[in-house]
């Protein structure tokens, strides 16, 4: 059975089944096929990949206690999986039995998480918002800018993933989260993100790629009206790095026509680019979306950052959850943003990652089926490709060198079915950014001699 590649490696092909056979050990094979009998299968989701026995610091651990260097963590390990300080302050809260608060009720940890979060964002991000989970946190942005704004129409970018709720699927650019669901949420408009390598128009030129996508969004304002947001990672998943000067001009485009410009920083957020927000390389938004290591690691957590004027929903709820303070959850939050801190975090995270970008590049230099290197910090992509003219995607080469990797103790996920995408935590060290190099150019040098999984 074939799936979608927009998100991830598929979990249905014969390398895949190949793994199996090979990595699975006879305990890990009778959970596998507990967790293959229970749950429902789904693109990217069960069957599983492997079965895990523990996650720890930047690792994860197979049932025969074999490690691997992770590089995707589903971007909650910014602090590194079950940080001993974030679980103290969790059991801290446990033992205060200041967990689950009622709605209707406040406590001091939720407080605490919501101040903090605004003392690290930049004046005029004010006011907080909490949700069980990122999809959740996209709702209630989308839903403000347009109680703000008395607009109901989106824009957002092909390729682009933001949830699985209607909305959040809708203003999404992936049929895998849409397909077969029928009429998703209506004006729900897209345009293309600036990919500089690959662009319909066949672009060189960066600037020229900018350009087109604002005049099309500028057509959208103009023509549609009633656009309520903008709304896009700053970065993306892949990751494509866009100019400064793209979102500048969508800046300004949202200001010119009343509408809210939203970041997505789900992924990005807590200094994953080597900024503490992704949005300090470009333009502030008025909606900040975070999720993913703001649960500490430990919890599903999300939330929006929003502005005191837009402070003015009191005859309306937009996300009225159960979970909206929970105690544990944000003393989760506040203990993993005080360790990116107090260890100096983002600034690894800036600084081993521009080396690693570095040595990545001269595997670019090196092998020609890497087509390129991109991304900020710890937030990485390699474009594996079978042509340098035609840039075609290497989808089988790029699936030899992840399981190849992956028996050698390096995991990481591929986008788009090419893409090597390096997200580690940010506690990585400069041995290990070593190792992920000399792991990587083995596995590519052989898959570039004809070898393959």
């Amino acid at each position: 059975m074939a799936g979608s590649r927009e998100q991830g490696d598929i979990n249905y092909s014969p390398n895949r089944e190949k793994y199996w056979d090979r990595n699975l050990s006879e305990k890990a094979k009778v959970l596998f096929e507990e967790d293959n009998k229970y749950f429902l299968h789904q693109n990217l989701s069960t069957p599983v990949l492997n079965v895990l026995s523990k996650c720890d610091g930047a690792y994860i651990y197979d049932m025969d206690g074999k490690k691997y260097l992770d590089m995707h963590g589903n971007g909650i390990h910014n602090a590194g999986f079950n940080n001993d300080y974030i679980i103290e302050k969790v059991m801290e809260s446990l033992k205060e039995k200041q967990t689950f608060t009622p709605r209707r009720y406040t406590n001091e940890r939720a407080i605490n998480l919501a101040k903090k979060l605004v003392s690290i964002t930049p004046k005029g991000l004010d006011r907080v918002l909490f949700a069980p989970g990122g999809s959740e946190a996209i709702e209630m942005a989308i839903m403000l800018a347009k109680q703000v704004t008395g607009k109901w129409k989106t824009i957002s970018f092909w390729d682009s993933y933001h949830g699985t709720g209607y909305q959040a699927a809708s203003v999404s650019g992936e049929e895998l989260f849409k397909g077969g669901n029928g009429p998703m949420v209506p004006g729900s408009l897209h345009v293309e993100f600036p990919n500089y390598n690959r662009n319909p128009w066949k672009f060189t030129d960066p600037e020229e790629v900018d350009n087109e996508i604002l005049r099309q969004m500028k057509i959208l304002f103009e023509k549609e009206g009633d656009i309520a947001c903008v709304i896009g990672e700053p970065v993306s998943a892949t990751p494509v790095v866009p100019s400064k000067y793209f979102w500048e001009k969508v800046k300004e485009l949202c200001d010119e026509h009343g509408a809210l410009l939203i970041f997505d920083e789900i992924i990005e957020g807590f200094g994953r680019t080597g900024t503490m927000f992704a949005f300090e390389h470009y333009v502030t938004p008025d909606i900040l979306v975070l999720g993913k290591s703001l649960g500490g690691g430990l919890f599903p957590f999300a939330g929006i950052i929003t502005k005191e004027e837009y402070n003015t929903l009191s005859h309306r709820s937009i996300g009225h959850y159960t979970h909206e303070k929970n105690g544990i959850c944000a003393a989760a939050g506040l203990a993993e943003i005080e360790y990116i801190e107090d260890h100096n975090l983002v600034e690894n995270a800036r600084v081993l990652g521009d080396y690693l970008l570095e040595r990545l590049r001269t595997l670019q230099d090196k092998y020609s089926i890497v087509g390129g290197v991109a991304g900020l910090g710890f937030h990485i992509g390699l474009d594996i490709i079978k042509d340098q003219k035609t840039q075609e995607r290497a989808i089988e080469e790029a699936e030899s060198i992840m399981y190849m990797c992956m028996e050698n103790g390096l995991a990481f996920k591929l986008i788009e079915g090419n893409v090597i995408t390096l997200r580690p935590s940010l506690v990585l060290t400069q041995d290990e950014v070593e190792y992920i190099v000399v792991t990587l150019e083995q596995a590519i040098k052989k898959v570039e001699s004809g070898e393959r999984y």
